[in-house]
């Protein structure tokens, strides 16, 4: 894998930077590799390629995009297996989650993208003015190792199938699947210039994508922090900002017939992935007179996880990304303790039996207040805090207390989760425990960000809107 190089303009250049990081495997500690840097003038040098693509590109047919995007599908399946070992790799993930869920996300989302494409009107008449979608230009794709191929996947494939070309940096922690996934492209034979990927830091790649005045849009996914120093970055050029950002979302759990089994699936949600999802439930809202029960349930969810080796089938639960998070997580579960939070599960350390890796222990929390920093800052880790209730009245004023609104969750009868689901602000409302809908809008509220993804509503947010008056 060319961990020492960056692709640019359909083939792997030798960087202009010297910087290089080592790629840790965080389950063991051991060095993967070194990782080239990109500074400057290779992002530049990434930007122009794409510059310089973009006007063929933008002017092929649609249906020649689309039939580039099955290229690009199948040199994907082609190479599911590899991409699934280097996401285990690069992030610790357990080998089956990451097949199942990790890589599996990143097939899905390039069917649903030409499925989306095909169905989608480009061009429509109002009147006599002739409405046209066209790429909007040059992006700049920002992307976070916790989902790595499901969060390249949703901004590649409809910035592409719109019409723009794009420069990639992926998460330098976990850069192998990105680096896979341009093998990948190359093998597809998508047009020179199309997709560049230049690996690097966020204060100097992503600085540079975000206020270069030949980048027209940036797709950012990752911390509320580092969206907004995209933003302020992005402004005085004036491109379009797409922003997926955190996350602290509340999982109301009515009283019914389901409840145990919502406890017990809402807990689990927040340990899929070692709890490092935006998109979390990470406080369970029940009623006061069931919380208890809750906790125990909740608890003993957490003590069956099996954490280990990810290579191991019988894996449930993989390391954190890497010490710096370690760390934070640590410090949040501190604060839930400090604050009087009742830690009826895990707790500080590594679990038993694993000294080396970044290890956490699958946490819960009962008795949890709204206001506590482990109810309002997002961890990124498997840190459930439960929270009880008076009435639903009640609920949905705890569950809209949060600076975020990027999903929420509600399990009870049919119409009144309906009704509750009205009230939530949040991008995404999930009632009873649906499929993963990839033709859903994916986005939030607040401080979570603003645009969508996935299928035709990604591609909308890749295109400009063209009126041609005096057409018909």
């Amino acid at each position: 894998m060319n961990t020492g190089q960056f692709y640019i303009d359909g083939a792997w250049r030798a960087p202009l930077s010297s910087e290089t990081m080592a790629i840790e495997n965080p389950a063991t500690g051991a060095t993967l590799g070194q990782l080239a840097l990109g500074n400057l003038a290779d992002t530049d040098h990434a930007i122009a390629a794409a510059r310089a693509a973009f006007d063929g590109w933008t002017q092929t047919p649609v249906a020649e995009r689309i039939e580039a995007l099955r290229r690009l599908l199948d040199a994907y399946n082609a190479r599911f297996e590899e991409m699934a070992q280097a996401i285990s790799a690069e992030m610790g993930a357990p080998i089956t989650w990451a097949r199942d869920a990790q890589a599996w996300a990143g097939r899905a989302h390039l069917e649903a993208t030409i499925q989306a494409a095909e169905a989608m009107t480009w061009e429509e008449m109002r009147g006599t003015t002739r409405i046209i979608r066209e790429g909007i230009g040059v992006c700049g794709l920002i992307t976070p190792w916790n989902w790595p191929m499901n969060q390249i996947i949703c901004k590649v494939a409809p910035a592409m199938v719109a019409g723009c070309t794009m420069v990639l940096k992926p998460s330098e922690i976990a850069p192998l699947s990105g680096l896979l996934f341009a093998e990948i492209c190359h093998a597809a034979e998508l047009p020179k210039g199309v997709f560049n990927l230049v690996n690097g830091t966020g204060p100097v790649v992503g600085a540079r994508l975000s206020e270069h005045p030949d980048v027209d849009m940036i797709s950012f996914t990752g911390s509320t922090r580092a969206g907004t120093a995209v933003a302020a970055a992005a402004a005085p050029s004036v491109k379009r900002v797409a922003q997926e950002l955190g996350g602290k979302s509340p999982n109301i759990i009515l009283d019914h017939d389901g409840f145990d089994a919502a406890v017990k699936a809402g807990a689990q949600a927040v340990l899929d992935n070692t709890g490092q999802s935006c998109d979390a439930p990470t406080r369970m809202l029940v009623p006061r007179a069931l919380h208890d029960r809750a906790a125990t349930l909740a608890a003993e969810v957490a003590a069956a996880v099996i954490t280990g080796d990810p290579r191991d089938a019988a894996t449930t639960m993989g390391p954190l990304v890497s010490g710096v998070h370690w760390a934070k997580v640590q410090g949040l579960i501190t604060a839930g303790i400090e604050e009087g939070a009742a830690c009826v599960a895990g707790g500080l350390g590594r679990p038993e039996g694993h000294e080396t890796g970044w290890f956490v222990r699958p946490t819960v929390f009962a008795n949890v207040e709204n206001s506590m920093r482990i109810a309002q800052e997002e961890i990124f880790g498997p840190v459930l805090s439960i929270i009880p209730f008076d009435d639903t009245a009640d609920a949905i004023r705890i569950a809209n207390d949060t600076p975020y609104g990027l999903a929420a969750y509600v399990s009870g009868p049919q119409d009144q989760a309906q009704e509750i689901a009205r009230q939530l602000r949040a991008g995404m409302v999930n009632i009873n425990s649906p499929d993963w809908d990839l033709f859903a809008p994916f986005g939030g509220y607040k401080q979570s960000g603003n645009g969508r993804e996935y299928a035709d509503w990604a591609i909308h947010d890749f295109c400009e809107v063209k009126g041609i008056a005096g057409w018909g």
